[in-house]
């Protein structure tokens, strides 16, 4: 049997309580590491408060050898997300790596999107990867080492109907991981992007009126949160040194590395352009290679394997 593979790292995992990061949690316990378990245990979209998810998770993890503390903060803020970076150093002393994983969704059709279903998302996902990653920060730059893992989604990434919030902060957080990749590379800090399919109270009031929308929905649940829990893992290793910046998904059996955006086509005009030539010359020019407005299914159009 090979040696765990993360055995002493100190990994802060948020929205650990259920779903995907729970599996992150008991996979990174499995494989060695103390974990700080947080979760505020709300509702899906945010709602309520509860310290028993993360407490629960603790306990899995405890029966079955490993070592974990519970943490009830919330990362929408940046004095709370401060204090599941220091609950690591309280228990453990250090803290080697961080997933990002906690979120919440208020799904709406931008024209009746509120301010407030605006707002509370991109708090939760957006803010709360950059005030973690932040506290994190600090530390990792003293001890000239450590990982990120932060949760983005082919929602942001490609497109889906009625997550302008989500698919925002998603967004978002992907130009956020490259940016700490670029900036702490000289401190040997790593961050990177899981974009996780997988079946979780998160999508779990995806509509099945319809025989298509059941079929889909049947899919879905094939993908376990758990199948998403090795490539974490590995991204906090060392093994994963030399992997930096970049932005995979993990669908059931499939890991992809996703594209990032990079010109692929370019006209030009010695005496410059106006309205009409760029009418006229530059976007019949550049027409064949536009973008359709794909959403997430249209892309990965095949059943998970």
């Amino acid at each position: 049997m090979s040696s765990p593979m993360i055995e002493g790292k100190v990994v802060v995992v948020t929205g650990a309580g259920g779903g995907i990061g729970r599996d992150i949690a008991l996979a990174m316990a499995g494989q060695g590491a103390k974990v700080v378990v947080n979760d505020i245990g709300a509702a899906v979209d945010g709602e309520g408060r509860s310290a028993g998810p993360a407490q629960k998770v603790v306990e899995e993890i405890r029966a079955l050898g490993g070592t974990a503390a519970p943490n009830a903060d919330s990362v929408a803020e940046a004095a709370s997300a401060a204090k599941i970076v220091q609950c690591a150093l309280d228990n453990f002393g250090r803290i080697d790596a961080v997933v990002n994983n906690a979120g919440i969704l208020r799904d709406r059709f931008f024209h009746k999107m509120s301010v407030d279903e605006w707002d509370a998302v991109i708090k939760v996902h957006l803010y709360g990867a950059y005030f973690v990653s932040r506290a994190a920060a600090t530390f990792f730059k003293e001890q000239n080492a450590g990982a990120m893992v932060h949760m983005t989604s082919t929602s942001g990434l490609i497109g889906n109907f009625g997550q302008a919030n989500y698919a925002a902060a998603k967004l978002g957080i992907a130009a956020l991981s490259k940016s700490i990749a670029l900036d702490m590379l000289k401190f040997n800090v790593r961050s990177n992007c899981i974009a996780p399919f997988a079946w979780s109270r998160m999508i779990g009031s995806i509509p099945t009126d319809t025989p298509e929308q059941q079929a889909r929905v049947a899919k879905i649940q094939q993908m376990t949160p758990a199948k998403i829990a090795p490539l974490a893992v590995y991204l906090v290793s060392d093994a994963a040194k030399e992997v930096n910046g970049q932005i995979f998904a993990v669908r059931n059996n499939e890991i992809f590395l996703m594209s990032q955006p990079r010109p692929v086509r370019s006209v030009q005009r010695s005496d410059g352009w106006t309205p009409q030539t760029i009418a006229e010359h530059a976007m019949p020019a550049m027409r064949a290679d536009f973008f359709p407005l794909d959403r997430s299914p249209d892309v990965f159009s095949w059943d998970p394997v």
